[in-house]
C-alpha cells in the first residue's frame, strides 16, 4: 500500500486542498489495486463478484477525487492533455 508522501498538516495551506485530493486518489488506487488482486486469488465466485463489485465503486471514486482536481489545478489539465496526445503519437491511442 502506498504511503502519503507528505505529511498534509505540514502543507502550505494554499495547497492543501489539492494534495487531500491527490491523497484521496492515492488511496483510491491502491483500494483497487487490493480488492482486484484479493479477488484474483478468491476461491468462492460471490467473494469475487463482491470484491469486483467494490473495487468498481472504488473506480467511480477516482473519478470524483479527479473531477475536484482538474476544477483546481489547470497545470494538472494541461499535463494530461499532453500525456494523451504523446500516447495518441507513440501508439496511435
Amino acid at each position: 500500500m502506498s504511503e502519503i508522501p507528505t505529511k498534509l498538516e505540514k502543507v502550505d495551506k494554499k495547497y492543501i486542498d489539492k494534495e487531500i485530493l491527490r491523497a484521496g486518489i492515492i488511496a483510491e488506487l491502491d483500494a483497487i489495486n487490493l480488492y482486484e488482486q484479493m479477488a484474483a486469488l478468491a476461491q468462492d465466485k460471490n467473494i469475487k463478484k463482491m470484491l469486483l463489485d467494490i473495487a468498481k465503486e472504488e473506480k467511480t471514486h477516482v473519478g470524483e477525487f479527479q473531477r475536484l482536481l482538474l476544477n483546481r489545478d489547470r497545470e494538472q489539465v494541461e499535463e494530461l492533455e499532453k500525456g494523451k496526445e504523446e500516447v495518441r503519437k507513440e501508439v496511435g491511442e
